[in-house]
């Protein structure tokens, strides 16, 4: 990490204002009272450039670099784990004025397009042709295809599609030295050596900036069926899946699972009847599409059908609109919830293979309960592909000692299975311990040297992974 700076925020913003004709800057008034997104210190460097063009984000980057000012890549601000957190001294590179949608390639579903476009802005401008993104996400309002990219998200269609690095065939970015590397390819197949693109793709902003992308894109699937199922385990709901992916005549679009105490508390919460769910079930929320809304409507009340008794279901209801298909989503999708009751609990985003999931859910209940009785966790996600999100039912901040420990119990056996201690949400600084604890050595010695080799000063993200 570079020294810092002896200029204070507004000495920066006021050496950086003449820049560029296409940077604007803003200064601790302007940032003031903007809002932080989803880390309360993400503004607090005090200092932010907006780039309008790669160019002008080029020209930035070097001056950085020629200063040694440290720079935090920022998009919509909606990482959960620290990554967007800025410091004094430190300036924000914001992806804000990069906005443009540059190329609707319809017949070959493609799309060029800069980093701070918002996905459901995306989505939008492609609907028209017929076409959507293979990526979706609760903050799809929100979240940028530039941060979506640097933190390789998951999302809602991952188990059908993959994850961000399956959807980008291209990218630019400017480098550390303020060049700015151009890999704009729109083909699938590349055999041409190493794929550098790559390390942009889940790099959390230590490797460069992300200015613009070449995503893969889907046709439009508009006609919907919506359910919620009664499941007794995971494995209950792998075979509800596994039969709707299996049909010809439909599309499975999402399949959501909320444990028992998650679907209840939050259900209560939001005035959801729950009176077709048996008590000691978890739900399962799944979505199809079809030819039509009626085709996909009855393909899903036949599968459930033929599903009950096999799979021992225990009860289930079928969304009769759009509008209750949206308050099922919703059950799902606004997941911080239980934050009014419970500020800063600690979260956890871990993935282990799906059939490994019910074992997982059962140690996990045991060893936190062997820290403290009263412990109790709120779990939910993307089952079909093994992602779930944790939630400490407990007030934080946690002591360091007690926070360690839970975080050994979340992370304990994940890796060992196949797993990842962090499925989409990145590393950030938040979760520094869960990288060092269960990340091998060498590849984290290996990410190390390839920063150095990058960024040998260390301006780019300072003090997030990979760590020094």
């Amino acid at each position: 990490m570079p020294a810092a700076p002896r200029l204070s925020p507004a000495d920066l913003a006021e050496r950086l204002s003449g820049l560029h004709p296409e940077i604007v800057v803003l200064g601790p008034s302007e940032l003031a009272g903007r809002h932080p997104g989803e880390h309360p210190d993400n503004l607090a460097g005090g200092v932010m450039a907006q780039p309008g063009s790669s160019e002008a984000a080029a020209v930035f980057v070097r001056w950085c670099a020629e200063n040694n000012v440290a720079i935090v890549p920022q998009g919509g601000l909606t990482g959960l784990v620290g990554g967007n957190v800025s410091h004094a001294g430190e300036v924000i590179l914001s992806s804000s004025r990069l906005n443009r949608i540059l190329a609707v390639h319809a017949d070959e579903m493609t799309v060029e397009v800069e980093a701070g476009v918002a996905l459901e802005a995306l989505q939008q401008a492609v609907a028209p042709h017929g076409l959507t993104t293979g990526i979706d996400l609760g903050s799809r309002g929100t979240a940028t295809i530039g941060g979506m990219v640097s933190t390789n998200a998951g999302g809602i269609l991952a188990f059908r599609n993959g994850v961000m690095r399956h959807q980008v065939l291209g990218l630019e970015a400017i480098l550390p030295s303020g060049e700015i590397y151009s890999d704009m390819t729109r083909v699938v197949k590349v055999s041409a050596g190493p794929d550098l693109k790559h390390l942009f793709i889940g790099g959390e902003g230590a490797f460069g900036f992300v200015t613009k992308v070449v995503l893969k894109l889907e046709p439009i699937r508009p006609h919907r069926a919506t359910a919620f199922i009664g499941v007794s385990d995971a494995s209950a709901a792998l075979s509800v899946i596994r039969h709707f992916r299996s049909l010809p005549a439909v599309t499975l679009e999402g399949a959501e699972m909320m444990w028992p105490r998650y679907i209840r508390d939050h259900a209560k919460l939001k005035n959801f009847d729950l009176s077709w769910l048996e008590d000691d079930a978890g739900a399962l929320l799944i979505e199809v599409s079809g030819e039509t809304v009626e085709q996909a409507t009855g393909v899903l009340e036949e599968g459930l059908e033929t599903l009950w008794e096999p799979v021992g279901l225990k009860g289930g209801i079928i969304a009769q609109s759009l509008d209750q298909a949206g308050k099922f989503w919703d059950i799902r999708e606004d997941s911080g919830f239980y934050y009014a009751g419970i500020p800063d609990a600690p979260s956890f985003d871990i993935s282990v293979p799906p059939t490994g999931l019910d074992a997982y859910v059962a140690g996990l209940h045991a060893r936190l309960r062997a820290i403290d009785p009263t412990y109790d966790a709120y779990v939910y996600g993307h089952i079909a592909d093994g992602n779930l999100h944790l939630t400490l039912i407990k007030q934080g901040p946690l002591p360091k000692a007690e926070l360690l420990a839970v975080e050994d119990a979340i992370y304990s056996g994940v890796q060992e299975a196949g797993g990842s201690f962090s499925a989409e949400h990145g590393v950030g600084f938040e979760k520094r311990h869960g990288y060092e604890s269960n990340v091998s050595r060498q590849k984290q010695a290996l990410a190390r040297t390839i920063k150095q080799a990058i960024d040998p000063k260390g301006i780019f993200n300072p003090g997030k992974v990979p760590f020094a």
